[in-house]
């Protein structure tokens, strides 16, 4: 099979205080091995501060800030877990109307471990199929997400997976959905062009 690239594909990774470290890692090198350029968006200007299991990880620098950015200036979006990071993410209205975004443009969005519940607040949960960290499959469901319980789950574009395990999974699917580009083909009337 031919390598995948993401040349001059932007991509935007939206994270907060107390995201999971490896959830962040993993990804960005991924993205960066694989052609793209990588934009760290957080709520605040400077370093954002990474969990690492059951500490404090490191601290990695921020390029934008998103009150200044906009998804119309990215190809896709990462959502990284953690506990805090999310639940800091779905409680700010900029980054909640940020995701929306890639949403309503159809661009693939890849979201892990806990990283669903700031798609539960952006209203992108309803009649997806999805997967997440198992505590909070029930704030799924009643969001109206189809959930179940594998590595890695598609839905149009729409990645997402359970834990720092499935990270090669999500990588890999990650990377072949943001090669795809826009899906256009939804599942809830918006973009019927397929």
């Amino acid at each position: 099979m031919e390598k995948q690239t993401l040349q001059n594909k932007k991509v935007a990774v939206l994270v907060a205080n107390g995201f999971e470290e490896s959830e962040f890692t993993e990804p960005v090198k991924a993205l960066k091995n694989a052609g793209a350029e990588v934009t760290v968006v957080s709520l605040k200007s400077g370093k954002v501060k990474a969990w690492a299991e059951k500490n404090w990880g490191g601290e990695y620098d921020v390029d934008a800030t998103v009150d200044k950015v906009s998804s119309e200036s990215f190809d896709a979006l990462v959502l990284p877990g953690g506990v805090m990071n999310p639940d800091l993410l779905r409680a700010s209205k900029d980054a909640v109307e940020f995701v929306k975004g890639f949403s309503e443009e159809a661009k693939p969005i890849a979201a892990i471990c806990h990283g669903p519940w700031t798609l539960i607040e952006a209203g992108i949960a309803q009649g997806r199929k999805m997967t997440s960290y198992h505590s909070i499959k029930t704030d799924l469901i009643n969001a109206g997400a189809d959930w179940t319980d594998q590595e890695v789950v598609t839905d149009n574009g729409l990645v997402t997976s359970r834990s720092p395990e499935d990270l090669p999974a999500f990588c890999a699917k990650m990377i072949e959905e943001i090669a795809e580009g826009q899906h256009l083909t939804r599942n809830r009337g918006v973009h019927q062009l397929g």
